[in-house]
């Protein structure tokens, strides 16, 4: 089953979910996503090793 990118983004923005990841095979069907996202530019992710990326919410103070 697919995972409601559009979802963890909102959750993220909203502060029900501090982050989350996603696989490299995910990553096209994220970045869909992410590029329609209103608050893209406050998302920021992190590479994992082996593959993969961590997603999490910066807010701006």
């Amino acid at each position: 089953m697919a995972k409601d990118y559009q979802k963890l983004l909102e959750e993220l923005h909203t502060g029900q979910i501090e982050e989350f990841e996603i696989d490299t095979d995910e990553f096209m069907d994220f970045q869909k996503i992410l590029m329609n996202f209103n608050y893209r530019k406050n998302v920021v992710g992190t590479a994992k090793r082996g593959g993969g990326a961590r997603y999490h919410y910066e807010r701006s103070e």
